[in-house]
């Protein structure tokens, strides 16, 4: 079923009753968050290299039209051809130009977040194209009809059962039993080995772009990217323009991070770097090769008051550290970025207006601000949002007329006490018999779901209180 982020609600009340996927959330959010602490503890300098990369991520962003032409330039250079896309709508439609030039018919494709955000492979089959995933992940939800629930593991919500009576449904292969995990990984391979021996065009993604020599890095644990980009005779690489960076040694620098990051290893097992079409004398690689950058609102972020979010080097840790993320899943933020990534960054890709229930979807832990390798403060960044939402008037009325009450309350403090410890002593004479209360007035959201436990009679500031009166008594 197909989920937008207007319906975020809704989206996660669903997804909050399906036990199985909630439990692999757990039971992965526990295991990501040992491993990416293990990488962070055994490398010394994790926080110096993340300054740095803060640093160059922030120099090329104040230089981008510079580093941008530069880069055009060199990959002009090494005989690439550079498209710029405004929106997704342009995007996908130099990528169908350019496959129908060569009157293309198959398409290899590697994981490419951009893609989803454009939608490009239903904008490709809509049009007669046939479009194969080749990350192990992307291929399972693609034939599950599915959209990735993370930025890095996109088949995260799948468990190995399921994988597998989907493989026997999609698989004409005749019986088998696929009893190990390494049994569904061969069959793929074998089903996919075909699709890329038979590939007009290779459609992949970047992690970065190099201005110094217009090359472009690739960052994978499969080595399908690199399948794609070398066996059809035509190679698109799309990225968005924010990827670019002015050296190769910014671009490995980076890499280390995201490697850590989002996968706990000190280097993914593929870490590529193309740098165009197949010269004279070479056996192998594209015949062409083009680059299609896109923008959509990018440029405009840039400009504003929340441009630190284009310094994202997409490792998902922040998704694998989000209480929110891990409880109700990617699905839910109807989004190709889910998590506090997504939750900043989608409203500014579509509309406040259209996304607004995102950057609620956030318990101010902080996490998220504490792992992210590239030191964005997404906290910030989350309630800068909602500051905007409140002056917009696009919450729900009482939502902001009990935090404006709150805030009153809390810049009075007498006040405050005196309303809290009368609300505690009606809850408590209401509640001491039964223990708790099954429905409560204004607080549905957490009675339909739990009970709420009838408070002791006194607050801790009357404890607190007749504590110091006793002692000074003494």
């Amino acid at each position: 079923m197909e989920q937008h982020s207007d319906t975020f609600l809704d989206n996660a009340s669903e997804a909050l009753k399906n036990s199985g996927q909630a439990e692999r959330r757990d039971r992965i959010a526990l295991f990501a968050s040992q491993i990416r602490t293990a990488a962070i503890d055994s490398f010394e300098d994790f926080d110096d290299l993340r300054h740095h990369v803060k640093k160059i991520r922030q120099h090329s962003l104040d230089n981008l039209d510079y580093y941008l032409s530069q880069f055009e330039k060199e990959a002009v250079h090494n005989g690439n051809q550079v498209h710029f896309a405004r929106d997704s709508e342009e995007f996908n439609s130099l990528v169908l130009d350019i496959c129908q030039q060569h009157d293309a018919r198959r398409i290899a494709k590697g994981k490419s977040i951009v893609t989803e955000e454009t939608g490009l492979n239903s904008f490709l089959q809509s049009a007669g194209l046939n479009v194969m995933e080749t990350d192990l992940g992307e291929y399972i939800i693609q034939q599950a009809g599915e959209t990735p629930s993370h930025i890095v593991s996109p088949a995260l919500h799948k468990s190995a059962n399921e994988v597998r009576e989907l493989f026997q449904q999609k698989h004409d292969l005749g019986h088998r039993e696929l009893q190990n995990t390494s049994d569904l990984v061969a069959e793929a391979r074998t089903v996919l080995r075909e699709h890329f021996l038979q590939a007009e065009v290779g459609v992949i993604g970047a992690n970065a772009l190099i201005a110094e020599n217009g090359y472009s890095m690739l960052v994978t644990n499969e080595g399908n990217g690199d399948l794609c980009a070398n066996l059809p005779n035509v190679l698109i690489i799309c990225t968005t323009i924010d990827r670019v960076l002015p050296r190769a040694e910014d671009a490995t620098a980076m890499s280390r991070l995201l490697a850590r990051s989002a996968t706990g290893l000190p280097q993914s097992c593929y870490t590529s770097f193309y740098s165009g079409p197949r010269r004279e004398g070479e056996i192998d690689g594209p015949l062409e090769t083009h680059f299609v950058l896109l923008d959509n609102e990018r440029s405009n972020i840039l400009s504003s008051d929340y441009r630190e979010i284009l310094e994202c080097i997409r490792c998902g840790a922040c998704l694998n550290h989000c209480p929110i993320y891990t409880s109700v899943g990617g699905h839910a933020y109807g989004s190709a970025y889910p998590g506090p990534i997504g939750s900043v960054l989608t409203p500014l890709l579509t509309s406040l207006e259209q996304s607004h229930l995102l950057p609620n979807a956030c318990t101010s832990c902080g996490r998220c601000a504490e792992v992210c390798p590239a030191n964005i403060p997404l906290p910030d960044l989350l309630r800068d949002l909602r500051h905007e939402e409140g002056i917009k008037k696009l919450s729900a009325p009482r939502w902001r007329y009990g935090l404006k009450l709150h805030s009153w309350l809390a810049r009075h403090p007498s006040i405050y006490q005196t309303v809290t410890a009368t609300s505690i002593r009606i809850l408590h004479r209401l509640g001491r018999k039964r223990g708790g209360f099954s429905r409560l007035p204004f607080a549905s959201g957490w009675t339909s779901q739990r009970d709420f436990p009838a408070p002791q009679e006194n607050t801790f500031m009357q404890l607190y209180k007749a504590k110091m009166k006793q002692n000074n008594e003494r």
